[in-house]
């Protein structure tokens, strides 16, 4: 599993929005996302890490490194 911290969740919104867009990442899948430690956590499977940070970053947040 890897982890990407997000910032700018603040609700459970938030949490399904990213979650939807990781999803949509071709490659990632067991897709989780954590309101309280700011963080997503995925099996990646050959998704570029710069397609999932322009994933996030497209739904207005901010993916840390």
């Amino acid at each position: 599993m890897e982890k990407l911290q997000i910032r700018g969740m603040s609700c459970q919104h938030c949490v399904a929005s990213v979650k939807k867009a990781l999803e949509n990442v071709p490659g990632l899948s067991q897709v989780q996302v954590n309101l309280e430690a700011g963080e997503a956590t995925f099996v990646n499977s050959g998704a570029d890490r710069g397609k999932i940070r322009e994933a996030i970053s497209k739904i207005g947040f901010e993916p840390g490194e």
